[in-house]
């Protein structure tokens, strides 16, 4: 089953660690968030596939927007 990793808070897509079919391992960061220049790591609470990523550097996301997909 799917997991999607959501934003916590209103932030910046500040850098992407990941792409569609990495693996990840729980604890890996996936991505970095930016609010209020600090840089907050995202990261996957499990193991699994990356099957796709929803956001681009750059981006403004809200709270709960889905940031990637894992498998």
């Amino acid at each position: 089953m799917a997991e999607q990793v959501r934003a916590d808070m209103v932030a910046n897509v500040f850098e992407i660690g990941v792409q569609a079919g990495d693996s990840v391992e729980p604890g890996q960061v996936l991505l970095v968030l930016e609010s209020m220049k600090m840089e907050i790591p995202v990261v996957a609470e499990g193991a699994g596939t990356v099957r796709e990523v929803t956001v681009k550097p750059g981006e403004v996301v809200q709270e709960g927007d889905v940031l990637v997909v894992l498998d």
